[in-house]
């Protein structure tokens, strides 16, 4: 079944905010912009960079070819987003990837987009470009869940910041993208998109597998052609591991890059640094594209720091230096199989060819007593943070999983909760020491490809590992630094996508953009889904 549609609200405001030309400057536009209660982004809204992408279909170009196209007036915006909803019509039924459309809004604004086009008043570096959006995040005059019963009917009054920026870029809403409930709790043993009000998504290169989660829904509609990208959130792997199972490339930005304000679950408390938001794109360069546009303080997001952008474009490859691992020691149904490790060799032998350096090397034993205190913490209040969630949104009919785990809590003392926060610190202190060593850490993102929706266990790539290994994905939302999730290879069969992570130091997205772009050179990146 398609889904519903909802009613048509006017759009928001476009608006371009000038590039800081120092920190005094960068005061003085933060202090006005928090006068007057408005997003103040730390990245100018500038037009987007020239692409590389080759392909001429309108639904699987990237979104910088298509703003490319669309601002040389070679593309109208109604046409790419007709064409998207097209896609979504005949391929959701299956995917159940978007379930709550906005097309007739979607359509109106994007006749508005052509008409101010022609005027020659561009909006932004994504003037009609076609997003979904992770039904977790707020957006204005459309039905947002957060998958959760509690707030099945409920209509945001405004937009998440991240999807205020977007649109004030020029980007249009089609519809909102499958999680589980409020991103953290799925239906237990399944597909780790699901939830109680919308059921599961199913992955566009086998409908059969999971697309992983919690960004699902996005990372299949994407992988799909539905949509030029989606933003989602990571907060042990809900970007990469959708962007892995559904061979599309994802980021989860340097902790508090981004801010949090308009999502489901936001910022503030233990788990304040853990959580990310980025977008998720068929292409590495979207990436580098949308990334800047949605980071820098909202002055609501406590946390959220100015750091300036880096051009992934300035880095000069045969400089850098490489580690990477093909396995995490994980044992039994937890273990890496020969596929991922075959994949990742592979990146390290183009990347040995490219770089100044290229090692075997990884430092367990940090990343397992990291993965210890992670565990200890995200479970440590018997899931209290979790019924909060659920008493704030009046949701009593609460996901199985938790309900589950909630029935018997481990609880911890307070000084044994302050305790693994004093080690999952002094890991990330002695991972910092490590990573002066390097400039990227490659390994996979999970153990497998896609694995069956129904098989216990095989939906969350690397958000646990059986057998003392270390988690692949949860220690770099504890470490907060960036990592970039790009297709590297495939499974044996050639079927299903495997993708790799690469990751580096906090606020060094241009090495880790850097070089993914060029493994995505070598491999191909993202291939069309036979669905």
């Amino acid at each position: 079944m398609s889904p519903p549609e909802t009613p048509a609200v006017p759009s928001v405001a476009h608006h371009a905010f000038p590039e800081p030309r120092s920190r005094r400057a960068f005061l003085g536009l933060a202090q006005a912009a928090a006068a007057a209660g408005a997003v103040a982004a730390v990245q100018p809204l500038r037009a987007a960079a020239a692409s590389s992408d080759t392909r001429d279909e309108l639904i699987y170009m990237s979104a910088t070819k298509l703003a490319g196209l669309i601002r040389a007036k070679k593309v109208s915006a109604v046409e790419a987003v007709q064409a998207c909803i097209d896609r979504q019509l005949a391929v959701n039924d299956r995917l159940n990837a978007v379930v709550m459309n906005s097309y007739a809004r979607a359509l109106a604004e994007a006749k508005a987009a052509d008409k101010a086009a022609a005027r020659g008043d561009w909006m932004g570096p994504l003037h009609g470009v076609p997003m979904t959006i992770k039904d977790s995040l707020d957006t204005e005059g459309v039905i947002t869940t957060g998958a959760t019963y509690g707030r099945q009917q409920f209509v945001p009054k405004k937009d998440a910041t991240v999807v205020a920026r977007v649109r004030k870029a020029g980007a249009i809403l089609l519809g909102k993208t499958n999680t589980p409930e409020f991103t953290l709790g799925g239906l237990g043993g399944i597909s780790a998109a699901s939830n109680l009000l919308y059921g599961s998504s199913h992955n566009p290169y086998d409908l059969t597998r999971s697309t992983a989660g919690s960004s699902g829904g996005a990372g299949a509609i994407v992988a799909a052609g539905g949509a030029h990208f989606d933003i989602g959130s990571d907060w042990g792997g809900s970007i990469r591991g959708p962007a892995h199972n559904n061979g599309i490339a994802g980021i989860k930005p340097t902790s508090v890059r981004v801010p949090r304000t308009g999502h489901i679950v936001d910022y503030g408390g233990i788990f304040d640094l853990w959580q990310q938001l980025g977008p998720m794109t068929r292409r590495v360069e979207d990436l580098g594209l949308i990334t800047p546009i949605i980071s820098g303080p909202d002055f609501h997001d406590a946390s959220c720091a100015p750091v300036p952008w880096v051009d992934p474009s300035t880095v000069s490859l045969n400089k850098l230096r490489v580690a990477y691992c093909v396995d995490n020691g994980a044992t039994g149904q937890g273990a890496t199989d020969e596929d991922t490790k075959k994949v990742v060799r592979q990146v390290a032998a183009w990347l040995n060819g490219a770089t100044a350096s290229v090692a075997e090397d990884a430092p367990t034993e940090l990343l397992k007593t990291l993965a210890g205190a992670r565990s200890k913490l995200s479970s440590g209040d018997g899931y209290a943070y979790y019924k909060r969630l659920a008493e704030k949104w009046h949701t009593e009919n609460i996901s199985p999983q938790r309900k589950a785990q909630m029935a018997d809590p481990k609880l911890l003392s307070t000084a044994e909760m302050v305790e693994a926060w004093e080690l999952q610190d002094e890991c990330k202190s002695g991972l910092l020491a490590w990573m002066k060593g390097y400039d990227v850490f490659v390994c996979p993102v999970s153990g497998k490809p896609a694995q069956p929706i129904d098989v216990p266990g095989g939906a969350t790539p690397g958000g646990a590992s059986a057998g003392g290994g270390w988690p692949y994905t949860g220690v770099f939302n504890c470490t907060g630094w960036p990592v970039v999730v790009v297709r590297a290879g495939s499974s044996a069969d050639g079927k299903l996508p495997i993708g790799v992570q690469i990751v580096a130091a906090p606020w060094r997205e241009d090495l880790c953009l850097a070089v993914a772009a060029y493994v995505e050179a070598q491999s191909g990146g993202w291939q069309p889904p036979p669905i």
